[in-house]
């Protein structure tokens, strides 16, 4: 009896001693968790860098029947920090304002949890024809001052296309000093210069930062469009490296589409410490506030935020 009772405690410790040992061999294989952070009272997997970037959208095309009144429901419903309200939509923030309408459309935004952040022009400044040229220029700095009056903090401008009659290199300077000037004249007047990657030829990254070189100017930078282009030549990481120091603004297409590294441009950009807008520029819907909410989640989760 005392011999099995022995036998009995000794098979038990040897037992328990062994679940223990393989109870520490898990603890120590399993791999450990990421640490959180918090950001707008969410957790997430932390990464090098804390996001700052903010949210927004661009009224074409989701937001183009929506008034100033709509917008700011609609954009404050969904939890989105601003907008980029683009010309001809049915905002009706043009220069045709006045002075009085101009400090309405200023309060109403100061009024409520949405930054009116930037005004898109389609301005363009790539044609041959010297007097459109200076035409277009003029009608910039006539948006640069509606931007200032309506409490907007930039205006977008954009290249659209290479004419074939000219030479490339002759186009591309043709832009930058272009915008060069128009970029002193924001800057006299609180406004950022944010050039579109747009157009047939000016979306190739390479040519959208030789278009900034030749501006060279602290005023002038790029909107980075997310366009396919950006993976051409030595691939989306090079061309993401070589202006990602002059990204001003973003625009982002549907968050799902899974032909473009949205997750590695929005983890890029923090850790670039870029604390602009990355704005939706996404398709009009029947619901558009429920898709804005589920935008903000894939945008929030792609950054490990939620």
């Amino acid at each position: 009896m005392n011999t099995n009772r022995r036998q009995f405690l000794r098979n038990a410790s040897l037992s328990l001693g062994s679940l223990g040992l393989l109870s520490t061999t898990a603890f120590a294989a399993e791999p450990k968790s990421k640490t959180t952070a918090k950001v707008g009272g969410l957790s997430g997997p932390s990464f090098a860098k804390k996001s700052s970037m903010k949210l927004g959208a661009v009224t074409y095309n989701i937001a183009m029947d929506w008034d100033v009144p709509t917008i700011i429901r609609n954009c404050t419903e969904a939890k989105f920090d601003g907008v980029e309200l683009r010309t001809s939509h049915k905002h009706g923030v043009e220069v045709t304002l006045s002075k009085a309408e101009r400090a309405e459309v200023k309060q109403r935004f100061a009024d409520s949890p949405v930054a009116l952040w930037s005004l898109g022009s389609a301005f363009d400044f790539h044609t041959p024809d010297q007097a459109k040229l200076r035409k277009d220029i003029e009608a910039t700095k006539e948006y640069i001052l509606l931007g200032q009056d309506v409490g907007a903090t930039g205006v977008k401008v954009r290249p659209n296309g290479l004419p074939k009659e000219v030479p490339v290199e002759k186009t591309l300077e043709q832009i930058g000093r272009s915008l060069r000037e128009i970029g002193e004249f924001a800057q006299g007047h609180g406004q950022q210069i944010r050039m579109e990657v747009h157009g047939a030829g000016t979306q190739l990254v390479t040519n959208a930062k030789a278009i900034l070189d030749f501006a060279d100017h602290p005023n002038v930078g790029a909107c980075w469009n997310s366009n396919q282009t950006d993976l051409q030549g030595d691939g989306w990481d090079y061309n993401f490296n070589l202006i990602k120091k002059k990204i001003f603004t973003v625009h982002l297409r549907d968050l799902y589409l899974e032909d473009y590294p949205f997750r590695k441009l929005l983890n890029g950009l923090v850790e670039t410490g870029f604390t602009g807008f990355t704005f939706a520029e996404i398709p009009e819907s029947q619901d558009p506030v429920r898709v804005m909410k589920y935008f903000r989640s894939l945008w929030l989760a792609y950054q490990g935020l939620l």
